[in-house]
């Protein structure tokens, strides 16, 4: 089996020296968040990172918490949730 390409997230990097590299997350959990937020917010590649080219350096931790909320609800309801998550948040 094919291990799953992992994209950057945002973290404060707690605990983590310099050269120790960046945070990363599984594609099968930031694919997920961009379904949410394609849906919501419309195309930007650059969240996901594919190619490597580091445009924005993928998504927080709260933005992977709220769209992966949404995504557990009706496609209809995802706009709705993603603001109810965001709401709800003290980071």
């Amino acid at each position: 089996m094919t291990e799953p390409e992992m994209h950057p997230v945002q973290t404060q990097n707690v605990g983590r020296r310099r050269d120790e590299g960046r945070s990363q997350i599984t594609s099968l959990v930031t694919l997920r968040a961009y379904e949410v937020y394609r849906e919501v917010h419309g195309e930007q590649k650059a969240l996901i990172d594919l190619a490597g080219r580091d445009c924005r350096g993928g998504f927080g931790v709260g933005e992977l918490i709220a769209f992966l909320y949404a995504r557990s609800f009706p496609k209809s309801e995802w706009r709705a949730r993603v603001d109810e998550a965001f709401k709800g948040m003290k980071l």
